[in-house]
């Protein structure tokens, strides 16, 4: 909830501080590099540390992030801000993802429960910051960093499973390579450049389509509650169907993403685009993880998460550059248009790589 907040409330900020759209995407694409950093890292530290600690650090995280900017909206606080967030999120992800592989069934299926509950969240959350940011996004942003610290609490009452003892006989080569561990990373590409637009251009499209505050964030919390329904399906989906299903959800995940922007001025019609991508994205995130984490040993099914969640972090640095790059040349709607539709390209390499999950093994 509080990182659902954040994601409206920081480019409504941003707007309001009179940053210009090729800021905003420098500002966002901040928190991506931090991301992409510290999950880099994270797979060699489970070998140390324990997953929960990852969960219960990174709502403390969120919550220097978002009190940060709350105090200011200059630029070294935005910075600040945007860096620590992205380093909350690698933690919170990897950490609380790793933690429900390592128990019995499918991947999928408990890694659709987590997101599901997380999903909740980012529904409830831009809403509130919509209407929050009605008087300042800066009130929103106070509560969320209220928020993320009581977060941190629950973590506290996780199993304390021990960290990762990797195999002896473990395969020699990099884990991105190996068959399934590369289909979660193409699938997590996708994901994450939807992310990166919704929580950056997105909202600033909306804006420049003349849509209220409180509009921008009922359409989001709309994208964010079909993403729920997406990782919903996505854990009831058969081992035998997740290499089409993939195929196909990263192609309307990449088609819907590319006609937000030129239907931005239209509530309905915005709604139902990123309604669709929602969908599409939430079970390419789920099914894409799984298959990675299955592919593995289960003392690796961290590094595993870890990897595939690195090649997502590396497309919500490059989503927003991209965009910021051609507003330069093209309007915004176009821009998010081009980078729609290279967010399909996955697609491509999936058809030749995605079968079948591999049997539960464990992990996701």
């Amino acid at each position: 909830m509080a990182l659902g907040i954040a994601s409206v409330a920081l480019p409504l900020l941003a707007i309001e501080a009179g940053y210009s759209a090729v800021e905003i995407g420098a500002l966002t694409a901040a928190s991506a590099v931090a991301q992409m950093g510290v999950r880099m890292m994270l797979g060699l530290a489970m070998r140390h540390w324990p997953d929960w600690t990852l969960v219960a650090g990174a709502g403390v995280l969120l919550a220097l992030s978002s009190g940060t900017v709350a105090l200011s909206a200059a630029p070294v606080p935005f910075v600040l801000a945007q860096l620590l967030q992205g380093a909350s999120r690698a933690c919170f992800w990897t950490g609380s993802q790793t933690h429900v592989v390592r128990g019995p069934g499918r991947a999928a299926g408990a890694l659709a429960k987590v997101n599901l509950a997380a999903s909740i969240g980012l529904l409830i959350g831009p809403v509130a910051a919509g209407l929050l940011s009605e008087s300042t996004p800066a009130l929103a942003l106070a509560i969320s960093a209220s928020i993320a610290l009581v977060g941190a609490l629950p973590a506290l009452l996780l199993d304390r499973l021990p960290p990762f003892t990797p195999p002896v006989d473990r395969p020699p080569g990099r884990l991105w390579r190996r068959p399934g561990v590369d289909v979660g990373c193409w699938a997590g590409m996708t994901a994450g450049a939807w992310r990166a637009l919704l929580t950056s251009y997105v909202p600033v499209a909306l804006d420049q389509a003349r849509q209220s505050s409180s509009s921008i964030g009922l359409l989001v919390s709309a994208a964010n509650g079909a993403q729920l329904i997406g990782t919903a399906i996505s854990g009831w989906v058969p081992a035998r169907w997740s290499g089409r299903v993939l195929i196909v959800g990263v192609l309307v995940t990449g088609v819907a993403t590319a006609l937000t922007g030129l239907v931005a001025g239209q509530l309905a019609l915005a709604a139902l685009v990123l309604s669709v991508s929602g969908v599409a994205a939430g079970a390419v995130q789920v099914i894409g993880q799984a298959t990675a984490a299955e592919a593995v040993h289960p003392e690796e099914r961290g590094e595993a998460i870890a990897v595939s969640g690195t090649f997502r972090a590396a497309a919500l640095l490059v989503a927003p550059l991209a965009v910021a790059g051609l507003v330069v040349a093209l309007p915004l709607s176009s821009a998010i248009a081009v980078v729609g539709a290279g967010m399909a390209l996955p697609a491509v390499a999936l058809r030749h790589r995605a079968g079948p999950a591999p049997g539960p093994a464990a992990g996701a």
